[in-house]
């Protein structure tokens, strides 16, 4: 079996954690979450990193941080993964959403405007799969309407939106370190900004809302959401090689481009927009409306050949848990529901070889030709 995705843990990994052991310093007392904390920040041009267990509950502190709730309302896609929605329903606020895009898979940012109204606080933006969002339209509508913007860079560490770093936008941005992202914690996450007093509020709910003075005496509730000496060991050592890592992903999204692009019933993801090279953190394919199988099918085809497949995130709005919940009543979103029906990415970690990318292509002629 080709797995989906397969980290590259070859550099420095052994030596930081061996380090941690020897020290004694494996808490989120040790002194490589601070050291992570700045590379990261300082790599996407912020101020400030705060290191957390995961990138979910990196959205959870944000929305928190920005006293986002009751009576408030979100704007966000509505093709992204489920975190993003469930940090705002769970603060109490309304979650509104947009269309992707049919060719970036990025909220369609000309649907934004008609969203707003008196109670919108905020637009969550959510990079997907390779490409980041035209940020230059979001960040004209936030200034137009005095509106935050809350960025989820997850999947585009070491991804540029005209030059300038993802994860350096809006107000307050997220970045995730599971193992299928450029740079793997195992788990781990990270908010970032500019901002000061936000900074200081994000580290405080990670941290149980502990005072300096009176340490278990409570004036607020928080969460411990605090990444571990033993995870930024890893993550220090994951961005001594970044740019190694981009270029990788890169060249193997050009030879599945390559390969693939005689399949005629098939959309591949594109190249590049006038804004950003896409990155591909995975390489998505989605089937076009007239080839006879939906993307759950072909996967389950390739699967019995070996080659694993993951599917495109389901769309909000169809959600169980929300429906029971009452949202989203009525509402379509058409390009979110066809790519998540038609769309799938496959094996594109870094560890994946030429000859398993070879494997893999040959596996897609046969199934889908």
């Amino acid at each position: 079996m080709i797995p989906v995705n397969e980290p590259l843990l070859n550099g420095n990994e052994k030596k930081y954690l061996a380090e941690c052991i020897d020290t004694g310093w494996i808490s989120s007392e040790g002194p490589f979450v601070s050291q992570f904390e700045r590379n990261i920040a300082k790599r996407v041009t912020r101020k400030h990193g705060i290191a957390v267990s995961n990138g979910s509950v990196a959205i959870d502190v944000v929305v928190a941080s920005l006293g986002i709730g009751k009576g408030d309302e979100v704007i966000m896609p509505a093709f992204t993964i489920i975190s993003c929605v469930a940090a705002v329903v769970r603060a109490g606020a309304k979650p509104v959403l947009v269309d992707a895009d049919p060719l970036t898979w990025n909220m369609d940012t000309k649907q934004i405007e008609a969203k707003i109204t008196s109670k919108t606080r905020a637009i969550m933006v959510v990079h997907i799969y390779g490409l980041p969002v035209d940020m230059e339209a979001i960040l004209e509508l936030a200034g137009k309407y005095h509106l935050m913007i809350i960025e989820d860079a997850a999947e585009m560490l070491g991804q540029n939106y005209k030059g300038c770093a993802c994860g350096s936008f809006g107000d307050i941005s997220t970045m995730s370190f599971y193992p299928n992202k450029h740079v793997t914690t195992g788990e781990g996450g990270m908010v970032l900004t500019n901002n000061d007093v936000l900074a200081e509020k994000c580290r405080s709910l990670r941290n149980l809302c502990f005072q300096a003075k009176k340490r278990f005496v409570h004036e607020e509730l928080g969460w411990n959401f605090r990444m571990t000496n033993l995870q930024a060991a890893l993550g220090v050592a994951q961005l001594e090689r970044l740019e190694e890592f981009i270029s990788k992903k890169r060249l193997m999204g050009q030879r599945y481009t390559e390969i693939l692009s005689d399949i005629k019933s098939i959309y591949l993801p594109i190249q590049k927009t006038d804004y950003a090279e896409n990155v591909y953190w995975v390489y998505g394919i989605v089937l076009k409306d007239e080839f006879p199988f939906d993307a759950e099918e072909v996967m389950k085809r390739l699967g019995e050949k070996g080659i694993g497949t993951r599917p495109f995130f389901w769309p909000m709005h169809e959600q169980p848990v929300f429906r029971k919940m009452g949202l989203f009543e009525g509402e379509s979103y058409p390009v979110a529901e066809r790519i998540s029906r038609r769309g799938f990415y496959i094996p594109s970690g870094l560890a994946l070889t030429e000859n398993q990318i070879d494997a893999v292509s040959r596996a897609l002629h046969e199934v889908l030709v």
